[in-house]
């Protein structure tokens, strides 16, 4: 009987998570199992993966066969790299005691990458937020800023309607008093006298 490690489906549509389980290859993806590992989530930034170390790397002995996510699941928590090392043990290359200093310096490297990874993302959402409530903040000032606007525009143009009728009456009262004014009437220009020259005597006869 060939045995795979494998993913088995649940949760509801669109946010599905997975158990790791041990399975003979013949059966459907999410029908029997011969052991569950743990459980996969992919809905969360880093995936959630909660694994059985021993339990996985023992059906990795026995020659248990991943799937290709499995695989890489099982990378990402060290499996597959302490069964390397068992190998080496077992070929003669290096003594069982190194074994764990070597796995337990990768797993510290591991996470402390992830560790990071965890920083990083939390920093950037925390970015984001401030930026977001930024833009927000700065909406609402243009808004506020725009209301104001309109509203010292509205008082002007109050202010205007109120002086007009004071200017038309003053205008109008201006009209009446120029109509009512007596015209002033202008003497006529006096005509020039004439200067009477003494008539001639008529010459008188001896």
């Amino acid at each position: 009987m060939a045995v795979k490690i494998r993913l088995a489906r649940h949760g509801k549509k669109g946010h599905a998570f997975y158990h790791i389980v041990a399975a003979d290859c013949r059966a459907p993806r999410d029908g029997r199992f011969i052991e569950k590992l743990g459980t996969y989530n992919p809905n969360t930034n880093p995936a959630t993966i909660d694994l059985s170390f021993e339990k996985a790397l023992d059906w990795l002995m026995k020659g248990a066969q991943p799937t290709d996510t499995c695989r890489a699941i099982l990378s990402y928590k060290g499996v597959l790299y302490k069964k390397h090392l068992l190998g080496g043990v077992a070929k003669g290359a290096f003594a069982e005691s190194d074994v764990e200093a070597k796995f337990n310096k990768w797993l510290s490297e591991k996470e402390g990458k992830v560790t990071g990874k965890v920083t990083k993302l939390a920093d950037a959402a925390a970015k984001e937020k401030k930026d977001r409530l930024s833009a927000e903040a700065k909406v609402r000032e243009d808004r506020a800023k725009a209301i104001e606007e309109r509203k010292n525009a509205a008082e002007a143009a109050a202010c205007a309607e109120e002086e007009s009728p004071a200017e038309a009456i003053a205008e109008v009262a201006e009209a009446v008093a120029a109509e009512e004014a007596p015209a002033v009437e202008e003497a006529p220009a006096a005509e020039p006298v004439a200067e009477e020259t003494p008539a001639e005597e008529p010459a008188t006869e001896a």
